[in-house]
């Protein structure tokens, strides 16, 4: 028997699309199509891959409901295939106190609501962002899958002795100063002057420029070529955002035995369950003496064994591999057209 034909689509910056090829290659003959958002030219080579990778297989997976994902969908209807959307929360968002979320913007959120609706299937990455999506899509059918965000605990593994140091990792960029909670971080650390705070990530405009000009001397800046590393080291793993609709860093700290110490909001009470500490969001006296607390606490070993059962690669693939398979199954009924794609009947109303 051949091997289903797997078309996985996600922008080019996304290590997770790497991730799932790599862990549904044994199941699937896979090809990759990391879209990019650079020049017109690239845009249309990459949708052009989009459609011959379409043309070739026999499912779809879209890693989140955006423009990739539309053409994905609309080239599926066409050639009368089968596609999958993974939302990953973003796209379906709408949090103004922090100018977070596509549904802030109208003509963005139309397309999303459009690949929703025409999706064979969609995904969710917790059972936060189904809610969520919910909201947009009636009662469809949504499955929450934790393959789609699935991690290789045989890789995230500890190494050594932990040292007092405390971890958070993020995009340092102006809008997710407050989503991710950096400021409290940083200002938590001047309530633990012994202990070492560490702020991982990719500099994308002049925001760690702010963030370092209101840190305390405990409190050190680096990018994210040496994560593994620094997840072996910590003791503690911080996610203080505002918004998370689950937390890949969060769940690789864990994996490598970091006490998470989290906020009760979004899907981290859902990931880091009943090993996790939780501090109020923004309140950054009360996350120190959170952090102090998980800085004396032995729940190390119980974060990574609760990754290993809910959030590893090896747990999960089976069950997304068979989501796949079913939505190749399924038998054609009316949202397949028999002639046009409902898609360019929408977009040519509009």
């Amino acid at each position: 028997m051949r091997k289903r034909r797997l078309l996985i689509v996600g922008p080019e910056t996304t290590v997770t699309i790497v991730r799932n090829a790599d862990m549904l290659k044994n199941d699937f003959r896979v090809k990759l199509v990391r879209f990019r958002n650079r020049s017109t030219v690239d845009q249309v080579v990459d949708i052009w891959k989009v459609f011959t990778g379409a043309l070739w297989s026999d499912v779809t997976l879209s890693h989140f409901a955006t423009m990739h994902a539309f053409w994905a969908v609309f080239f599926c209807k066409i050639l009368r295939k089968k596609s999958i959307v993974i939302v990953a929360g973003y796209e379906v968002a709408k949090v103004p106190e922090i100018e977070y979320g596509v549904m802030l913007k109208p003509r963005k959120a139309w397309l999303v609501k459009q690949i929703l609706e025409h999706a064979d299937r969609i995904l969710a990455v917790s059972e936060f962002t189904r809610s969520e999506t919910m909201e947009f899509v009636g009662s469809k059918d949504i499955r929450v899958v934790y393959g789609c965000n699935a991690i290789d605990c045989d890789y995230f593994k500890p190494d050594g002795e932990k040292d007092n140091v405390v971890l958070t990792v993020g995009i340092m960029h102006k809008s997710n100063i407050r989503r991710k909670g950096f400021e409290t971080f940083i200002k938590a650390a001047e309530y633990l002057p012994q202990t070492k705070f560490v702020l991982l990530g990719r500099q994308d405009d002049d925001s760690a420029e702010y963030l370092k000009s209101i840190a305390p001397q405990n409190v050190v800046f680096g990018d994210d070529k040496d994560l593994l590393r620094w997840y072996q080291k910590a003791r503690v793993y911080c996610q203080l955002s505002y918004y998370e609709s689950f937390g890949v860093c969060l769940i690789e700290a864990m994996s490598c035995e970091c006490i998470p110490v989290v906020v009760d909001r979004g899907a981290l009470p859902e990931v880091a369950g009943d090993v996790g500490f939780y501090a109020p969001y923004g309140d950054a006296k009360a996350t120190a003496e959170v952090i102090g607390r998980a800085l004396r606490s032995d729940k190390g070993k119980a974060a990574r064994g609760r990754v290993k059962v809910m959030f590893s690669v090896e747990v999960n693939r089976g069950e997304f591999a068979n989501e796949i398979r079913e939505t190749i199954d399924l038998r054609k009924n009316g949202t397949i057209p028999s002639k046009k794609s409902d898609l360019l009947v929408h977009l040519r109303e509009r």
